[in-house]
């Protein structure tokens, strides 16, 4: 059976991983966050979140550089952990993804609607409240339609396309500090609070939403057997993701508050566009809305790339149609997996915003679920597998098992209310969706038909793998 090509270099896969989750809402919440838990809450909170999906990470590059293949996570779970968590990890690794790319149809004609009032024209129906338009679907199709077509061929060159946005959104967000530089003055940063926020809580509050702003590790894991890098190297690029993700989102902030007195951002609309613009620098408002728009264009790319390559890996693993696990012999491209994921996304997204940002929030749970199985699975591969070479290793060890603790606080967090932590999914229907999707899969996996030859299938799912697997089963390391 055909493989996937390798054709991702480090610029691409920095920018897949980063670009690919640096998303829009950020840009213009950082009004509302500024206000709930000040300058000093969304920073410091969302650098506490970076260091808790850091150790996390390092579960991560460990696990790529011994096993770079891909689906990640999927592999690790099947290969450390059973059939069980294999599938386990696969579907709520697919819930998150889908349900991003779902929401992002209307996003993106939602965000221009900012700007390009004819956006809010012409609605067609309404659900959860918000009125789904025909300009916005149209929009929202056609990214998705561009996005699809731009993988179709190869992933190649949707990553070219990705670095050179990427590309676009760091010039724009060093333009923005430079200027918030020269032109701020440090008494607009500080304090870094309100008389009545505490910085604590408030630092608290925003650590489970900093952790899900620098998830694209997992996309670098996730497209690891397309790379064409040293297995350290991939390994050693899942953590340089993180680091370059929280950098990006903690200069830009910064930027916001140190250009004007960041509680009067506080009681503006759209975050750091609306601050650069009355800050006297419109072309810098506008530059900042477009780092939102590239942001969700680039987060689009990513997750649409990554959730096929999750679909791959279930099929491999027969816990999904085999079909579905196809690779062109030609392109080297999954396009039976592309297809499907592109279905689900566009018959999803015409829900509208009102109802995916249901599934949104359910996703935070989705990902911690994820990040605990990966942190298990890399304790327990030594123990399966104690042959298995890996190029890069976690330093100290007990890392990340750190991150897995951060990982259960997203759970944690997000289905049981705790008083001042205001991030609880919504009732009813968000606990809905947590349940329904948790059953389904249940009953999913349960009617699945178990494999009759699990060797052939261990084989296809570690790929050119298996004969490393084998003598890493027999053999003892040194």
């Amino acid at each position: 059976m055909a493989e996937l090509k390798k054709t991702l270099g480090l610029p691409s896969l920095i920018a897949l991983g980063v670009a690919g989750v640096v998303g829009s809402s950020w840009i213009y919440t950082s009004s509302q966050f500024f206000a709930d838990v000040g300058a000093g809450g969304m920073i410091i909170g969302l650098l506490v979140g970076a260091a808790l999906a850091a150790c996390v990470a390092l579960a991560y590059g460990e696990l790529t550089s011994a096993v770079p293949r891909a689906g990640g996570e999927i592999v690790w779970g099947y290969t450390a952990l059973g059939r069980t968590a294999g599938f386990a990890t696969g579907w709520f690794h697919i819930g998150a993804y889908i349900s991003s790319l779902a929401f992002y149809i209307t996003a993106f004609g939602t965000l221009l609607g900012k700007y390009v009032p004819a956006m809010a024209d012409i609605p067609l129906y309404s659900v959860g409240g918000e009125a789904v338009t025909l300009p916005v679907l149209a929009v929202g199709i056609a990214l998705a339609i561009l996005v699809f077509a731009l993988n179709w061929f190869g992933v190649s060159l949707g990553a070219q396309l990705q670095v050179g946005l990427f590309a676009v959104m760091i010039a724009i967000g060093t333009v923005l500090v430079v200027v918030a530089a020269v032109h701020g003055t440090p008494s607009n940063l500080f304090p870094l609070w309100t008389a009545d926020q505490q910085p604590f809580l408030s630092v608290v509050r925003m650590v489970v939403p900093g952790i899900t702003y620098v998830v694209g590790f997992s996309l670098v894991a996730v497209l690891a057997e397309e790379s064409s890098l040293p297995a350290a190297k991939v390994g050693r690029a899942v953590v340089l993701t993180v680091a370059c993700a929280a950098a990006f989102y903690t200069a830009v902030l910064l930027a916001t508050a140190y250009v004007l007195p960041w509680e009067d951002v506080a009681n503006m609309k759209l975050g750091t566009i609306d601050a650069f613009t009355q800050a006297g620098f419109p072309l810098l408002g506008l530059g900042a809305f477009l780092i939102g728009a590239l942001g969700l264009v680039t987060s689009f790319i990513g997750l649409f790339v990554a959730s096929s390559r999750v679909v791959l890996a279930l099929a491999r693993a027969r816990l999904l149609p085999h079909g579905l696990s196809v690779v062109e012999e030609n392109s080297g491209v999954p396009r039976r997996a592309l297809v499907f994921v592109f279905a689900i996304t566009v018959v999803l997204g015409l829900l509208g915003p009102g109802a995916i940002v249901w599934f949104l929030d359910a996703g935070g749970v989705f990902l911690g679920i994820v990040w605990l199985l990966v942190v298990i699975a890399k304790y327990r591969m030594p123990k399966r597998f104690p042959g298995l070479e890996y190029a890069y290793r976690a330093r100290p060890q007990w890392l990340p098992a750190v991150g897995a603790l951060g990982a259960l606080a997203v759970i944690v967090c997000t289905v049981f209310p705790i008083p001042g932590v205001d991030i609880a999914l919504k009732w009813p229907q968000e606990y809905i969706i947590l349940a329904a999707w948790v059953l389904l899969g249940t009953v999913f996996f349960a009617f699945s038909p178990r494999p009759k030859d699990r060797e052939a299938v261990f084989r296809e799912v570690t790929g050119p793998l298996a004969d490393t697997f084998e003598a890493a089963r027999k053999k003892p390391r040194g």
